[in-house]
């Protein structure tokens, strides 16, 4: 079990949406927070509700998108407070475009945020936790990293890879014997906006979930050291599905919704970078 109490966690995209969400849960169970985003006015909103909660909070500005940025908020973190317990890889994009309307800006943005953010946070961060002698990491993955849609290619590609690169981790760290959990999470779209005229067929089966109902059972599952959780419970059932030829799968999918979800998509428009943050690593505000 992960106690929380006390515990330094890292959420990253944590200016809105699930992952200031999550942040308020987890400040409710005790934890010290840390909060990253790469929009300076959002971060601002989410440092001061989690500091009303009581919460202690850290609030650094950081683009997942650039190396760098990864790179300097995760030093002056280190050296500031000794790294973190738990990290929750959580800010994603989505562009919501078919294949030929992507240009080569907008897959590597999504793959910098959605895949390789999440080595270079875990390969900031994890020396801490086997130093330490505890930590666990939390993948924010999505179903659409399970179950493909159409206009989804570059996301549901990288949330795959985010579901690999969890796998492949946990394996490791077990056969290391390190002391460090892992958690990944595959939700159905969630009602935040990132989704908005995201759509589905059978909404007793695959619901638009709500955000603060998703955050708790991430929290939950963070706290009793669950793997895996999808979300809905449904999704589980594409795995099986897999094993019928490609036709009736794609059959399936067409019953299901699923290949029509993106049809009325028009997402959020997408933030500005803030301005680096030239604020000392120690400045709670």
């Amino acid at each position: 079990m992960t106690a929380l109490p006390g515990r330094r966690v890292l959420v990253t995209g944590a200016g809105q949406g699930i992952g200031l969400q999550m942040a308020e849960r987890l400040a409710e169970r005790g934890a010290r927070l840390i909060l990253w985003d790469n929009d300076a006015d959002a971060l601002e909103d989410a440092r001061a509700r989690v500091a009303a909660a009581g919460a202690p909070v850290l609030a650094q500005l950081c683009d997942l998108a650039d190396p760098r940025s990864i790179d300097a908020a995760a030093a002056q973190l280190i050296a500031a407070h000794g790294g973190v317990d738990v990290l929750v890889n959580n800010a994603g994009v989505v562009a919501g475009r078919r294949l030929l309307e992507l240009d080569d800006a907008a897959i590597e943005r999504t793959f910098a945020v959605n895949t390789l953010a999440l080595f270079r946070t875990v390969r900031a961060f994890l020396p801490g936790m086997l130093q330490a002698g505890d930590g666990h990491i939390v993948t924010i993955a999505s179903a659409s990293g399970i179950a493909a849609a159409p206009r989804l290619s570059d996301y549901s590609a990288s949330k795959a890879a985010a579901i690999g690169f969890d796998e492949a981790l946990r394996l490791e760290l077990r056969r290391d014997g390190a002391p460090v959990r892992t958690t990944v999470v595959c939700p159905f779209y969630i009602r935040t906006g990132m989704f908005a005229g995201a759509r589905t067929r059978f909404p007793a089966l695959l619901p638009i979930l709500d955000p603060a109902e998703v955050a708790r059972r991430v929290v939950d599952a963070i706290e009793r050291d669950r793997p895996r959780l999808v979300l809905p419970r449904f999704v589980m059932s594409t795995w099986l599905l897999r094993l019928l030829p490609v036709a009736w799968f794609d059959a399936a999918m067409d019953f299901f919704g699923i290949t029509g979800s993106m049809d009325g998509f028009t997402g959020r428009r997408a933030r500005r970078p803030g301005p680096p943050d030239r604020r000392p690593p120690d400045d709670p505000r």
